[in-house]
């Protein structure tokens, strides 16, 4: 799976006008499942997630998970996370989960950080959504459950 990690100081989702997802400070996560994700990914994922030192300390460093902050997490499914622009300026998608498993893994995704105490919004899988943020720093971190065992 890959991530698209932003520190906000806030976050919205919209469908149609209508807000279905609001956090406070905290953390955006952009998800997109990747085929051949295996069954863990997501919960493997969450974790990192979830202790991903990012926020500031006493001492003004990036030394505070979300976790530590009491911040909430708002998730958005975004399969364009796995676009493949090396043969073009038309990205293809070939390399993103197929969408009844990629839904599934992205559901397991947030219920994991749920499980991990973590207040989560969600977005709507395969909608057309409207996101607004406010990057706190900005701070914006690129994870993919690929890069650790």
């Amino acid at each position: 799976m890959r991530a698209l990690v932003q520190r906000v100081s806030e976050a919205q989702v919209t469908v149609a006008g209508r807000s279905i997802g609001r956090i406070g400070p905290g953390l955006l996560v952009l998800v997109c499942a990747m085929r051949g994700d295996p069954d863990d990914a997501a919960a493997k994922l969450a974790a990192r997630v979830a202790k991903l030192r990012i926020f500031r300390d006493q001492a003004g460093k990036m030394n505070r998970s979300v976790q530590d902050i009491g911040g909430a997490v708002l998730v958005v499914s975004q399969f364009t996370l796995a676009a493949d622009t090396s043969t073009g300026n038309r990205p293809g998608f070939s390399s993103a989960e197929a969408p009844e498993r990629g839904e599934a893994l992205y559901l397991r995704f947030a219920q994991a950080l749920r499980e991990l105490g973590l207040p989560v919004e969600t977005g709507s899988f395969g909608a057309d959504m409207r996101v607004a943020l406010v990057n706190d720093g900005p701070v914006t971190i690129w994870l993919d459950s690929a890069d650790r065992a």
